[in-house]
C-alpha cells in the first residue's frame, strides 16, 4: 500500500536557536540530500509530541552540533506553507553554556555577521525572521550571563 501525504494534516511543529556570539549568529546547512539540503537554517528541528519547544530545542543543539544551550525569549513565530507541508517555526534566542559547535547533524556551520546574512540562502520560512535581523542591530548585542566568571 502506498501512503500519500495529506495536504491538510496538521503542520509540523519546529524550534530553532538563535545563538548570538560576539555580534555573530550561528547557523547550519541542510545536508544535501535532506529536504530543502544545501539550504542554510537556524539550527533546531522537529518537536516531539511529549516536548515544549524549549526542551525539543535543548535536545536538537545537543544532537545536532554537540551543544548545551539556555533557552531564552520567543523572539519570532512563523507558520509557513510550503508546496507539499506547512511548518511552524518558533525562533528562541539562545545562550550557549559550551562554546564549541560541532556540524554532527549538519552539512556545515558557520558565525556570521549581520552585514553576511545575504551571502547565505536560506529556506523562504525564515524571510521575515531574517528582516527583523537585518533591522534590528540589538539582537545581535551580546547578552550578560548570569555567571560573573562566565
Amino acid at each position: 500500500m502506498i501512503q500519500r501525504k495529506i495536504k491538510n494534516e496538521s503542520a509540523i511543529e519546529v524550534a530553532a536557536g538563535l545563538v548570538f556570539r560576539d555580534g555573530k549568529l550561528l547557523i547550519t546547512r541542510r545536508r544535501a540530500n535532506d529536504p530543502l539540503g544545501g539550504l542554510w537554517e537556524f539550527p533546531g528541528g522537529k518537536r516531539k509530541p511529549e516536548e515544549t519547544f524549549q526542551e525539543c530545542l535543548r535536545r536538537e543543539l545537543r544532537e545536532e552540533l554537540g551543544i548545551e544551550v539556555d533557552v531564552g525569549e520567543l523572539l519570532e513565530a512563523i507558520t509557513h506553507a510550503y508546496a507539499d507541508k506547512t511548518v511552524h517555526l518558533k525562533f528562541y534566542r539562545c545562550t550557549l553554556r559550551r562554546r564549541d559547535p560541532k556540524a554532527i547533524g549538519c552539512d556545515a556551520l558557520s558565525w556570521i555577521s549581520a552585514d553576511e546574512l545575504d551571502v547565505y540562502t536560506f529556506p523562504p520560512a525564515d524571510e521575515r525572521l531574517l528582516e527583523k535581523l537585518r533591522r534590528s542591530p540589538g539582537l545581535w548585542r551580546s547578552r550578560k550571563r548570569a555567571s560573573p566568571n562566565g
